[in-house]
């Protein structure tokens, strides 16, 4: 009878030790599972990438980041300040007469597509609402400065933003409000031309 009881003991306290190490086990994974997703949080705080690092992230920017290395205006773009970009596509690179990238390109072309690239950077921080608002305030056109020094027309045609060049070309936003750590980038159709 002694011995029953033992064995009964055993069980019982074998079976009691199992759901107290399940419930630690499940406690502590809880736990554990908390402190990752705390962690994660922490880490995905990190600061917003640069306009550059944006750029360089993003391939259908890659004929702009050339441009941008070409120019020596990565520093600047990657530096503190407030810039909106107007962030020409390679489709928009594209569209220029054949040769006009590769000419731009070359060394003795820097000061030409220094002015190129700073005609699509306007000092401040331009959200599409800001535009928009702008828009209103103005009775539908806006003009803005550039860093090159001339200016961009804004106009709202329909229920959509068009940018005009000083060429008069029509640039269309394709997307808008991409935020970097250092301004807002709005990637355009066209290359804008000074």
């Amino acid at each position: 009878m002694i011995k029953s009881i033992s064995l009964w003991s055993l069980v019982a306290l074998f079976l009691m030790a199992c759901g107290e190490t399940k419930e630690k086990k499940e406690n502590t994974t809880e736990s554990d599972e908390m402190e990752v997703a705390e962690a994660y949080t922490e880490n995905t705080d990190e600061e917003l990438p640069t306009i550059v690092g944006i750029a360089v992230d993003n391939a259908d920017f890659s004929t702009l980041v050339t441009a941008l290395k070409s120019a020596d205006l990565v520093d600047a773009l990657n530096g503190e300040g407030e810039f909106t970009v107007f962030a020409p596509n390679n489709a928009a690179f594209d569209k220029l007469p054949d040769g006009t990238v590769a000419e731009l390109l070359k060394p003795e072309n820097r000061e030409t597509l220094t002015a190129v690239l700073t005609y699509h950077v306007v000092a401040g921080l331009y959200t599409a609402g800001d535009v928009v608002q702008a828009l209103k305030d103005n009775g539908g056109t806006f003009t803005a400065e550039t860093l090159q020094g001339s200016r961009i027309t804004f106009k709202m045609e329909g229920d959509k933003v068009v940018l005009y060049d000083n060429k008069g070309n029509a640039v269309n936003l394709i997307a808008t409000d991409i935020e970097a750590s250092n301004g807002y980038i709005h990637s355009v159709d066209t290359v804008l031309m000074p």
